[in-house]
């Protein structure tokens, strides 16, 4: 029999289990505890970092107390539904009470509310992580890598937290991100520390005119870590898990089952790197990144609006096609865990510095390793940038659920016939690869030579629009 006291004991532990931070997976890995037992933790404060097989994910623990068990060591695979730590949010009250073990079978966590924010060698938001500021308190620093959360709470919603992070109203911080301010470089003028519109317009100041790139695109190269190699060992062994691992079945997958074909196409791109250079200067993109990948997007998205049957899925159970009305383009990144392909939700419906600027967030999030699920979610069509590593073209694999991909090669100095005469000339190397179930060779060669026709003549970015 349960005494009042044995109750008001139990009461004061809660206990925090693995969520499904990815769409439906069963299991993570504990990548780092950012705690400790005795620890204070508040409200929203980032306790772990978890990888699941489709990217890293921050987790923030959901009340106030002092931890009192970390359930399972870095580097173990925990099932979703499994407790992870548990908290003692009553501390002081009496002596600790044993903290009961995870049930067998654990009850699924509840949905958590859905929040709306906007997945370079090509293989992986409609919806992102909501954010909320974490409650003062008395509970560990949080690493600077820790500060931002990212990530699907059961597939649905999740907390981001920054510890310190920059106040402003919601037009003002619209305003920042539209001119791809960081509110956290702003110096606030406003009462009480308040970033003001005046402060953004401030630190929105142009990019200083540069040559033309000597790559393609912006890429994100990160290296691994290196292995240890032990003198005299003649092989390392390496756990495919996680990221990687998803990769290399997505890839198996697609090669397997999506018929490949690939057309290629040299083009003179030297109108476009002087657009890239005027656009540098142009009082409108201040505060945004300015590189030929932006216009080869633009090029990319004005192709497929001119020819939108190649915009679609194969539904194999149904032996449907999907055709999709609007564009999640996906921009393929190598980051530390591998290669994933976050992807920039209705494209389609940006102009020239909205879209500057949600490349610039999607380059700058998978920089830091912070990519959430939910933004490898949901692609219809993949650019993926081969040039940044000097290549000139290559014949990428489908991105598992869609129909296209298209690799850039290096754009270079070359001799060009142009108006008759062998004149040095930026030239570059377009590959795009389809699924030749639904993509016949007639619309796949119409969307090359249309990108193509584009960065050859820009001006078509508004003529064909």
């Amino acid at each position: 029999m349960t005494t009042m006291n044995d109750t008001s004991n139990a009461a004061r532990f809660r206990e925090f289990k693995m969520p499904d931070v990815g769409e439906g997976l069963t299991e993570a890995e504990i990548l780092k505890w950012y705690v400790q037992p005795g620890d204070t933790v508040t409200d929203g404060q980032v306790v772990c970092e978890v990888e699941t097989a489709k990217a890293a994910v921050e987790l923030p623990i959901p009340f106030d107390g002092v931890v009192h068990e970390l359930r399972f060591p870095e580097g173990t695979t925990v099932d979703v539904g499994q407790v992870i730590i548990a908290v003692d949010v009553a501390p002081g009250s009496g002596d600790a009470a044993p903290v009961p073990e995870p049930a067998a079978q654990p009850e699924p966590e509840p949905e958590a509310p859905k929040g709306r924010q906007p997945v370079l060698v090509g293989y992986g938001v409609a919806e992102t992580s909501t954010k909320r500021r974490a409650r003062k308190g008395t509970g560990t620093a949080v690493p600077a890598a820790a500060a931002a959360i990212q990530g699907e709470m059961n597939g649905h919603g999740a907390a981001a937290v920054r510890e310190s992070r920059p106040l402003a109203k919601p037009p003002v911080r619209k305003l920042a991100k539209d001119l791809g301010i960081d509110l956290a470089t702003v110096v606030p003028t406003g009462e009480g520390g308040i970033i003001t519109r005046e402060d953004v317009h401030a630190a929105a100041t142009p990019v200083p005119a540069q040559a033309p790139a000597p790559v393609a695109a912006e890429a994100v190269p990160v290296p691994e870590a290196p292995v240890a190699v032990v003198p005299g060992m003649r092989e390392t062994r390496i756990p495919v898990k996680g990221v990687r691992k998803a990769i290399a079945q997505a890839m198996v997958g697609s090669a397997f089952t999506a018929p490949h074909v690939t057309e290629f196409v040299t083009v003179d791109v030297t109108r476009t790197m002087k657009l890239v250079a005027e656009l540098k200067e142009d009082k409108d993109m201040a505060g945004v990144r300015v590189n030929p990948l932006l216009i080869i997007a633009k090029a990319l998205l004005v192709a497929i609006k001119r020819n939108p049957e190649v915009n679609a899925a194969w539904d194999e159970a149904n032996q449907e096609i999907v055709q999709k009305h609007y564009v999640n383009l996906g921009i393929a990144a190598a980051t530390p865990r591998g290669l994933i392909v976050p992807n920039i939700k209705d494209a389609h419906e940006q102009t020239l510095p909205q879209l500057a600027a949600s490349l610039g967030e999607l380059v700058s999030t998978a920089r830091e390793g912070k990519t959430s699920p939910a933004a490898m979610a949901g692609g219809t069509v993949t650019i993926t940038n081969v040039g940044v590593f000097g290549v000139d073209t290559g014949t990428p694999i489908l991105n598992p659920g869609e129909s296209a991909i298209l690799a850039v090669g290096a754009i270079k100095l070359q001799p060009w016939v142009h108006k008759g005469k062998v004149k040095p000339r930026q030239v570059t190397t377009l590959a795009l690869s389809f699924d030749h179930r639904l993509v016949d060779g007639e619309l796949g060669s119409k969307v090359l030579a249309d990108v193509a026709a584009i960065l050859e003549q820009p001006k078509r970015l508004i003529t064909w629009a």
